[in-house]
C-alpha cells in the first residue's frame, strides 16, 4: 500500500516563503503526473499545482509565478516552493497523483500552512 507523507509546513508572515515535501513509498512517482492540492479551513480540497513525469508544470492562477513545483525520482519526492505567501494560502496541502486517487491511492494526513502577520 502506497503511503504519502507531507511535511514542511508551519506558521509564516505574509510574503514569506516555505518548501513542502512530498514523500512516497514504492515507486508511485516513476509513472504518474502528480499534484499538490490544498484544503482551507471550510472548504473543498483544491488542485494547485501538477508536475508529468516528463517534468511539465501547470498551476492556478492564484498560485502562478509565485509557487514552483518539482520532482526527484530517484528520491520518490515531490517538492512546492512557495514564495509570497498571502494569507489566502493558508490551508492544510496535501500530494496526490493528478487527478487523485490513481489505483485507489488515498490522502496523507497533510501538512498545515498558516500565513498570518
Amino acid at each position: 500500500q502506497v503511503q504519502l507523507v507531507e511535511s514542511g509546513g508551519g506558521l509564516v508572515h505574509p510574503g514569506g516563503s516555505l518548501r513542502l515535501s512530498c514523500s512516497a513509498s514504492g515507486s508511485i512517482f516513476i509513472s504518474n503526473t502528480m499534484g499538490w492540492y490544498r484544503q482551507a479551513p471550510g472548504k473543498q480540497r483544491e488542485f494547485v499545482a501538477k508536475i508529468t513525469t516528463g517534468g511539465h508544470t501547470y498551476y492556478v492562477d492564484s498560485v502562478q509565478g509565485r509557487f514552483t513545483i518539482s520532482r526527484e525520482h530517484a528520491k520518490n519526492t515531490m517538492y512546492l516552493q512557495m514564495n509570497s505567501l498571502k494569507p489566502e494560502d493558508t490551508a492544510v496541502y496535501y500530494c496526490n497523483t493528478f487527478p487523485p486517487g490513481f489505483n485507489l491511492l488515498g490522502w496523507g494526513r497533510g501538512t498545515q500552512v498558516t500565513v498570518s502577520s
